[in-house]
């Protein structure tokens, strides 16, 4: 394995599986998956609208990113975030929107003008989620935007009760129906042997961080690791659409141990997903 450099160049190898699950008549999600950037969009909205919403997302995303000579930073992003809400809005009328959660392959001394160690930029809105998986521990690195995410987090409810509190799917944030849009952001140093996960929360509302774990690391290739976390979501219940990309991040420094993880933005207000 070759050490990371100022100049090294990093790329996802990556896997993705999506499902409409057991309940739903329709998936609206949709995923960006590509040598340096991964996305998903959770629609909401029903009746196509959150599928057109989630995938306009995306293509705004995906296209600002080539636009960006495949270098993306907070402020563009930001930049492009707004693009996509204003074009939600104007496509439905305000009547769908998405969550979007992900990560970007960024050189950190490009913007700062230093010899920097490559990064991972990972960015949300909404209650979908991006983990990182290295030295066999799972973490969390996004935080979700939902009314039961601000109760956990002043300590009126624990993740037990997290787990059945009857307005667990009311997100504070989301794009495209005139709520708050702003995106947090995360950037984390890298190594070179991290697993990266992004997913729609009907993954993570079916299936517990241990289990997640266990099928990241027994199943090295990303594909096959995406398709067995969207069956176990499937096994659980599936009540949601599932979506799900997993990425290894190549090349790195094998020596490199804890990570910090700081957050960068944060605001509130409360939409309900159908």
């Amino acid at each position: 394995m070759t050490d990371l450099n100022p100049g090294a160049s990093l790329r996802f190898s990556h896997g993705q599986a999506t499902d409409r699950g057991l309940r739903r008549a329709l998936n609206e999600d949709s995923l960006l998956a590509s040598e340096r950037l991964l996305a998903i969009a959770d629609g909401m909205g029903g009746h196509e609208a959150g599928e057109i919403a989630s995938a306009l997302c995306l293509k705004i995303l995906g296209d600002g990113f080539m636009d960006a000579g495949a270098q993306l930073d907070p402020e563009t992003l930001d930049t492009l975030l707004v693009e996509a809400d204003r074009s939600i809005v104007e496509a439905v009328s305000g009547r769908a929107g998405t969550t979007l959660a992900g990560a970007v392959l960024i050189d950190a001394g490009a913007a700062s003008g230093r010899a920097e160690e490559p990064q991972l930029l990972v960015f949300n809105v909404g209650d979908s989620r991006t983990y990182l998986w290295t030295q066999g521990v799972l973490q969390q690195v996004s935080v979700d935007h939902s009314e039961v995410q601000e109760l956990m987090d002043i300590g009126e409810l624990d993740a037990e009760q997290a787990a059945t509190y009857p307005r667990r799917h009311v997100i504070t944030r989301a794009l495209g129906i005139n709520a708050n849009s702003q995106p947090d952001y995360w950037l984390v140093p890298l190594a070179g042997q991290e697993r990266i996960l992004v997913c729609s929360d009907g993954l993570s509302s079916e299936v517990g961080d241990a289990a997640i774990q266990e099928i990241l690391a027994r199943f090295p290739d990303p594909q096959q690791a995406s398709e067995e976390l969207v069956q176990a979501a499937l096994d659980a219940g599936g009540r949601d659409n599932i979506s799900v990309i997993v990425a290894d991040v190549e090349h790195g420094h094998p020596d490199d141990v804890g990570i910090t993880i700081p957050r960068i933005s944060t605001t509130s207000h409360q939409e309900e997903k159908s």
